[in-house]
């Protein structure tokens, strides 16, 4: 199998230490990957200069030298970085990392994509135009060829619960007019469609989680969970999706609950994101669903508090590096 492409991301926060520290522990068994970032900070991160990072140009080479050091395709950064200070200087070769490790998937030459953390406001400040990584890889897959329900959906997965999300990094205040029929299908649809084609499950089980306390409680609590998400869950049944709710959200996320479903549907960031961190803070993979390429990340963000400091865990990188892979070999 081919290699997956690393993006270095945000060169101030720890993505540096934790790739080579990822390596390290991946060097002798793989999965094999080659960093698509800059040479130097790859180099300070390992602690010995350069003498286990290499320079590569392309994959295969990542491939063939990646058991005796760190494979880069060196794209460099226009002035040096200091960890833990985020510059939007950085931007531009941030953005290009991405969109490099993005024309790589969607060439075949590597089989998946992994990304590093980024920051978003050093990017907002040097004119990035989205919210985050899952809307650019959006963007820049529009336009291949993709056979299935187009995302980007952005799932979390750990062992034993996957959630995936309508709305993403959004106020709590605007979620509510935020919500709609077609995107919980869609959301839905997509989530079936990756639990059957990257998880291996043939019928796959799917909760809505609902919106308001208690879903509502028939419309006496908020009218979203019957106005919107009831007749959601109707389409997607109709469509042949396995799927049931709402359900409150409180009650979802117990073990005997997580029994029942394959995958939770949830309507915001954090109804997704805490019962995952819940269950393990440290190996949590964030992935993007319906692109035409195999996107992973760890479920964490830049730390700049820590950068530089060798306190880093890359045990949620690991955990994203190895979902790609077993995904990928899912594909073949």
């Amino acid at each position: 199998m081919t290699p997956l492409a690393l993006t270095l991301g945000d060169p101030a926060g720890i993505g540096p230490e934790i790739i080579f520290k990822a390596w390290n522990q991946l060097r002798a068994a793989g999965p094999a990957f080659v960093v698509v970032g800059d040479f130097q900070a790859l180099a300070s991160a390992s602690g010995s200069g350069t003498h286990l990072v290499r320079r590569v140009t392309t994959p295969k080479q990542g491939a063939e030298v990646f058991g005796q050091a760190l494979p880069v395709i060196d794209i460099p950064l226009r002035s040096p970085v200091v960890a833990g200070q985020p510059s939007s200087a950085a931007a531009p070769a941030i953005i290009r990392w991405i969109e490099t490790g993005v024309g790589l998937a969607l060439s075949g030459a590597v089989s998946g994509l992994v990304t590093a953390p980024i920051a978003k406001a050093p990017l907002y400040e040097a004119g990035f135009q989205f919210p985050g990584h899952t809307e650019f890889l959006g963007e820049l897959t529009a336009s291949a060829n993709y056979q299935g329900a187009r995302g980007p959906i952005m799932m979390l997965a750990v062992e034993g619960l996957r959630t995936t999300l309508v709305t993403v990094h959004e106020p709590l205040s605007k979620v509510g007019a935020l919500l709609s029929v077609d995107k919980i299908v869609n959301a839905g649809v997509v989530t079936a469609q990756a639990l059957r084609s990257d998880f291996g499950i043939d019928a796959p089980r799917i909760a809505v989680a609902g919106f308001n306390p208690h879903a509502g409680e028939g419309g006496s609590i908020g009218r979203e969970d019957v106005e919107i998400i009831v007749p959601a869950v109707a389409a997607l049944r109709e469509l042949g999706v396995d799927a049931n709710g709402p359900t409150p959200a409180d009650s979802l996320f117990h073990e005997a609950a997580r029994a029942k479903f394959d995958a939770v549907v949830c309507m915001y960031h954090d109804q997704a994101l805490i019962p995952v961190k819940m269950l393990d803070f440290w190996g949590g993979v964030n992935l993007t669903l319906g692109l035409p390429i195999i996107r992973t990340s760890p479920d964490h963000g830049t730390a700049f508090d820590i950068a530089g400091r060798g306190l880093a865990r890359p045990d949620s990188l690991i955990a994203a590096i190895r979902m790609a892979h077993e995904i990928a070999a899912r594909r073949i």
